[in-house]
């Protein structure tokens, strides 16, 4: 199997003499030129919202069995709760009709990786500290909890009782139910 991370790039950013950028503009006026309309509504099928790592080893449509329009879908680094989350999940309940939250986060995760201390290290090298927390974590068990915490007692979330966690396997591709307690 052939992946994109596989593909020797020549020099940094560039495949075949061409920016990556360039590559997914290409794609997408392939895309864009078989597209037609699906007649969507923004609110989700399913009246899921799933918070999941921005991992690229993760298709989480396909993990999930999800097709395009079931569900919102909110990644970032660790697929951690943060301020930015719960953001996007009051809008995502409050004006797109989500009811239930999955919560996903992955074996071999960066985010286990480094410390705190790359905030600071951040802020030696720019000059300037950064206004958000790395929210490094060591057990990603743990850290579901504490996401499923952050989402039930967020008051800003209407909907706070169907809210499952899971830690995805990047070996073998199985979600494993974290218990909330």
């Amino acid at each position: 199997m052939t992946t994109s991370a596989s593909v020797p790039a020549g020099s940094e950013g560039a495949i075949e003499g061409r920016s990556v950028t360039d590559r997914l503009v290409d794609a997408n006026e392939r895309y864009a030129d078989a597209f037609t309309d699906p007649g969507m509504d923004a609110r989700p099928v399913l009246q899921v919202a799933v918070v999941a790592c921005m991992d690229a080893r993760i298709d989480l449509h396909a993990a999930l069995g999800l097709k395009l329009g079931d569900c919102h879908t909110i990644r970032n680094a660790g697929g951690v709760v943060t301020d930015d989350v719960i953001r996007s999940l009051t809008i995502s309940q409050r004006a797109l009709g989500t009811r239930r939250v999955v919560l996903i986060h992955h074996t071999n995760c960066g985010m286990q990786t480094i410390t705190e201390d790359f905030r600071h290290d951040l802020e030696m090298e720019v000059g300037q500290r950064p206004s958000w927390a790395v929210e490094a974590f060591r057990d990603a068990d743990q850290d579901v909890r504490q996401s499923m915490q952050r989402v039930r007692t967020s008051p800003f979330l209407q909907y706070t009782d169907d809210v499952r966690g899971f830690v995805f396997d990047v070996k073998t591709g199985r979600l494993r139910e974290i218990d909330p307690s």
